[in-house]
């Protein structure tokens, strides 16, 4: 998705250069010049090629740990291809198919395993370990799509701003929130596409109205969650759209708990990220050792410091969780389908800004 920290500086750099309030479509966007094409040949016997999204293999990210991990235990060199947010990766995939030169796409969630799925790019892996996963965890009984790591959504506040935070999606609607909450764009954010999920779920067929109510309180919807949760960090705004899991981040590396995650009576929807083995992949048997590897200890220890989400199996958590709330009431909104996805696009104008 998209919960990884950095400085505020950084994160104000980011901001300012991929926040926009409406964009457009990710389906035909060029790539970047920071991408990387993966090379052919003989050179790609000892690697595998991974699409994520941009904050996993940022610097802050565990794309660098995780890299120097695998390379020692197995000789493999990881290419890492960065889209944007998750949205950007799948509707990259899409539009490139087989010739998209992946052997694994990491980052993908449950919201958009449908379209993952139904695209015929995957092929089923059960990878070693895959016994030792959560079971609730697991969303595709063949393994197409496979689980790493988990969160919940959750509106994050700034505590010296918001003593008295909002408990509940409506309280979001009230005045004295006005033009103070940041959310994402979910057609390429998974975060974004998440938040959309949970309101649909709350409030059934009525979700378009309460999007109605609480533009007032958006100051914008940013492209993905690095630009959005940079903008907060930064002072922006005291509300974003962010995850149960994020205050621990402030509190292990700021020594903070300025930020809180408020927990709604609503509920928080669970997100799972996940990834999956390219049929049309040129390191197969590379690949494969990677998805081994992703469900080891030495992976999973990786993601709680680096990722800010909870690990796949069952391993110690670090004390800064601590600060991490619990919702008594998870939930699993069914993904949003392209007719309410068209709804929100043409509701999107009118919103916030």
């Amino acid at each position: 998705m998209r919960k990884k920290y950095a400085s505020i500086g950084l994160f104000l750099v980011l901001a300012l250069a991929g926040v926009s309030f409406f964009p457009s479509p990710v389906f035909g966007r060029g790539m970047s010049s920071s991408q990387q094409k993966p090379s052919t040949g003989q050179d790609t016997a000892r690697e595998v090629v991974i699409w994520t999204y941009d904050s996993f293999d940022s610097e802050w990210g565990p794309g660098p740990e995780i890299s120097k991990r695998f390379e020692a235990e197995t000789g493999i060199t990881i290419k890492w291809v960065v889209h944007g947010d998750a949205g950007e990766v799948l509707s990259r995939l899409l539009l490139e198919g087989k010739n998209s030169g992946a052997d694994i796409i990491l980052g993908l969630d449950q919201n958009m395993a449908d379209r993952a799925l139904g695209s015929g790019l995957l092929e089923a892996y059960k990878p070693r370990g895959a016994e030792a996963l959560l079971p609730e965890l697991i969303i595709d009984g063949s393994y197409r799509l496979i689980p790493w790591d988990y969160s919940y959504f959750a509106i994050v506040y700034d505590s010296q701003r918001i003593p008295n935070p909002p408990r509940s999606l409506e309280d979001l609607t009230q005045g004295i929130y006005s033009r103070r909450l940041i959310l994402m764009d979910p057609r390429t954010s998974s975060p974004g596409l998440g938040f959309l999920a949970w309101t649909r779920e709350v409030y059934g067929e009525g979700w378009k109205d309460y999007w109605r109510r609480l533009s007032p309180s958006i100051l914008t919807i940013a492209e993905g969650w690095s630009s959005g949760y940079g903008l907060f960090t930064a002072g922006e705004a005291p509300l974003v759209l962010s995850y149960t899991t994020s205050p621990g981040y402030h509190l292990e590396y700021e020594d903070s708990e300025q930020f809180k995650a408020a927990l709604f009576t609503d509920g928080h929807p669970i997100q799972i990220e996940l990834a999956g083995l390219l049929a049309a992949g040129k390191n197969k048997e590379n690949a494969k050792r990677f998805l081994d590897f992703m469900l080891s200890p030495a992976f999973q220890e990786v993601i709680p410091l680096t990722n800010w989400m909870y690990p796949v199996i069952d391993i110690p958590l670090p004390a800064s969780f601590r600060i991490n709330p619990k919702s008594d009431k998870p939930l699993r909104p069914r993904p949003i389908n392209d007719r309410e996805l068209d709804e929100w696009t043409a509701l999107s104008p009118s919103l916030g800004g």
